[in-house]
């Protein structure tokens, strides 16, 4: 049984005529025969009364044809929808990122997108790597945007580079460390940190610096602007980007600290940003016009 012998059956009910039918569906009338002789043999029923002048189906056929109809038209919509998401009409695109390329890049690629897609529905998840990593597996994103170097040794992802972004520390107008005119890496730790997932190299770097086995921040958050307002209102020391901080630092209303021990070239404590997808695993037309646009605004 196909489609094809379905539409031949529901043609056949429509024109009651062989002759006619077959005219309608562009073959020839033995052909059309053969067919609706074909779907009988394969259902084990007779589906027209042959003995009636207007062909009447069957109780057979009538049941035959109700399910028929429901599942040509289902097919129909199917390909209809398949045809719309193709063409980026209709659809969701589920991804995520990294906080750190939450505050400028992904929103500004997420509003040219809106404008050129905006019957797609979309939802992105803000979180460290490993929480991301984990929604990835489950399939409930198609990608991500974070720092790549946990991933570009593991054989069940895909890593496409963008831009790093510099890291650094920042604090409130005011703060006291800001009264005192060098600074080292020994005054920093006298606060509390408060900063996003730190990666491993990143940590052992800081740890060293501080003088001990490993390093946690004190404060740990996935959503920078409640990071930026805790910085604010407190003694806290933040860690960020430059990116993500321009907007604050630009306006007075953070202030980066910089210390006379710490080389400008630490490349552990900027973000290596990468877009991950899974090996073998084919995108969404959606996902690969979101990733299209982050590689353009990158």
């Amino acid at each position: 049984m196909d489609l094809r012998q379905l539409r031949y059956f529901i043609a056949l009910n429509e024109q009651r005529s062989f002759v006619r039918a077959a005219d309608a569906m562009g073959i020839t009338q033995p052909a059309f025969s053969r067919s609706i002789q074909g779907l009988e043999h394969e259902l084990g029923c007779v589906l027209v009364d042959r003995a009636s002048k207007d062909l009447r189906p069957t109780p057979e056929g009538q049941v035959v044809l109700q399910h028929a109809l429901s599942l040509v038209h289902g097919a129909s919509n199917l390909s209809h929808e398949i045809n719309r998401m193709n063409k980026l009409d209709a659809g969701d695109l589920h991804f995520g990122c990294g906080p750190a390329l939450a505050a400028r890049l992904v929103p500004e690629a997420l509003l040219v997108f809106m404008q050129r897609y905006p019957r797609i529905h979309t939802r992105f998840e803000v979180s460290n790597w490993e929480q991301l990593q984990r929604s990835l597996v489950r399939d409930e994103i198609e990608f991500f945007i974070a720092d790549t170097r946990h991933f570009e040794d593991d054989p069940s992802v895909q890593t496409q580079p963008l831009r790093a972004r510099a890291g650094l520390f920042f604090c409130r107008p005011g703060h006291p460390l800001l009264a005192k005119d060098s600074l080292s890496t020994n005054d920093l730790f006298d606060y509390p940190l408060a900063g996003s997932r730190i990666p491993a190299s990143a940590r052992k770097v800081l740890a060293n610096l501080s003088g001990k086995a490993d390093f946690t921040a004190h404060v740990e958050c996935e959503q920078f602007p409640l990071l930026v307002e805790l910085v604010q209102r407190s003694d806290a020391i933040g860690i960020g980007t430059q990116e993500a901080l321009q907007e604050e630092l630009a306006r007075g209303e953070l202030v980066q600290l910089y210390l006379r021990n710490l080389p400008n070239n630490v490349d552990s404590l900027n973000v290596r940003c990468g877009i991950v997808t899974r090996t073998g695993y084919r995108l969404s037309p959606a996902a690969k016009a979101m990733i299209e646009l982050i590689l353009e605004q990158d």
